[in-house]
């Protein structure tokens, strides 16, 4: 885990599966276990080669979920989903307890927007758990990190903190090969930084590890089309997005529409084989 795409030369797609009341773009739709269960099936059917369990909103702005909450929202879901499908399951969290019980519930991913620095043992913990560690740059924390961002060369910044955030795990124990790195779009990032970001990905992919990229639907999209308000308004851009990630090198996106993704980036591949 996580396993090659359903189609040979196209990124891995990761389906979100939000389990929350207050994400910005789906909470509260997929809050019992059955509607989430049936959702993240769904999205199996669309194509998604990995599936990401949220039970905390990152947005900008959000407030932080007890442990226990957490752990209610989120294991339910993955034992559910572990009953009707084998394949891989990414638990987005930034808690290590909240990980352990994921892992131990059927997660075969630690997707933590906090790149492990979330609490001292959280590396501990990664090493222990022997799953893929997805490590996300984050500048702040959701509630203020908009709050003016700035950086003096942001691709430059975001490539050492996610190379220091690598060695620190491979240091507690995290096998390298199990080592993802994100840049963390929209995590503390205007829309110049998060186009630099995008437009320079291939520095990032440089380093070695895999890399995950995940833009979709978010407020930088608004940004360069103002009449996309909503969150779901915005699915061209998140297209767009998606396929220059891939063209950059990046190995897996994480999206909300998996269908229409997966079907974008299997043209852009037939197009780049036929070249």
């Amino acid at each position: 885990m996580p396993r090659e795409s359903q189609t040979p030369g196209r990124p891995q797609v990761m389906g979100i599966v939000n389990v929350t009341p207050d994400s910005f773009s789906d909470g509260g739709r997929w809050t019992s276990v059955e509607t989430a269960v049936d959702r993240a099936m769904r999205l199996v059917a669309d194509g998604a080669d990995v599936l990401d369990i949220g039970g905390e909103s990152t947005r900008p702005g959000a407030d932080p979920v007890g442990t226990d909450e957490e752990i209610a929202r989120v294991v339910p879901v993955i034992a559910g989903l572990r009953a009707r499908w084998d394949g891989p399951i990414s638990i987005d969290t930034m808690k290590p307890e909240v990980a352990r019980a994921a892992v131990a519930a059927g997660a075969t991913m630690w997707n933590d927007v906090t790149a492990l620095t979330h609490t001292p043992d959280s590396a501990g913990v990664a090493a222990e758990l022997g799953c893929h560690i997805v490590l996300m740059h984050m500048k702040g924390e959701p509630r203020t990190m908009q709050a003016n961002p700035t950086y003096a060369d942001v691709a430059g910044e975001v490539r050492d903190y996610l190379l220091e955030r690598a060695e620190a795990a491979m240091a507690a124990g995290v096998a390298r090969g199990r080592i993802w790195l994100d840049p963390g779009i929209g995590f503390g990032k205007a829309l110049a930084h998060n186009l630099a970001l995008t437009a320079g990905l291939g520095a990032l992919v440089d380093l070695g590890f895999p890399v995950l990229y995940a833009a979709s639907r978010k407020r930088t999209i608004q940004a360069v089309d103002p009449t996309a308000v909503e969150a779901t308004d915005r699915l061209g851009g998140s297209i767009a997005l998606a396929l220059t990630a891939a063209a950059h090198g990046a190995r897996m996106v994480r999206v909300h529409d998996v269908r229409e993704t997966v079907q974008a980036l299997k043209v852009q591949a037939a197009v780049r084989d036929a070249g």
